[in-house]
């Protein structure tokens, strides 16, 4: 008797606060929203609109050796083992033809501080360093001020 007791009181404590957690935290997000929206996990949104890369208008650096900004899309790039896109445009050779930027001549480095004659294979995947500059909202705020000038 005292056993049935003790687990009819253990299980009304559980249901209570399960009930009254779900009172405090509807829906179970803890209050926060996430980048979805309100939309469900199990759901299928609307796809966001493409960005706009603003060509004209290249942004500058926000702090001391910051990769450069990509001032286009890259949409269908393949940057790969077998291929890279970006050196259609940006390698030595092909650049001045282009009109586009060569690539740094710190990319023809390598560890040891040797010159190649061909780029890097740690510099080959150029977009784990740089990233299209596009006309978006941040998607977390920050307090963040680009450097005025070294001293």
């Amino acid at each position: 008797m005292k056993k049935l007791l003790i687990a009819l009181f253990a299980l009304g404590a559980v249901l209570s606060g399960s009930a009254l957690a779900e009172l405090n935290n509807p829906g179970g997000n803890g209050g926060l929203e996430s980048l979805r929206g309100a939309t469900e996990l199990e759901d299928t949104r609307p796809a966001d609109d493409f960005k706009k890369y603003p060509k004209e208008q290249p942004l500058e650096s926000s702090f001391v050796y910051q990769p450069p900004l990509i001032p286009h899309s890259i949409r269908n790039y393949e940057v790969s083992l077998n291929a890279n896109k970006c050196l259609s445009c940006h390698s030595w050779k092909k650049a001045k033809e282009e009109g586009a930027t060569k690539i740094s001549v710190t990319h023809y480095v390598n560890r040891e501080d040797a010159v190649l004659a061909d780029m890097s294979p740690r510099r080959y995947f150029c977009l784990q360093c740089h990233v299209p500059q596009a006309e978006a909202t941040p998607l977390v705020g920050n307090d963040f001020e680009r450097v005025q000038s070294l001293k």
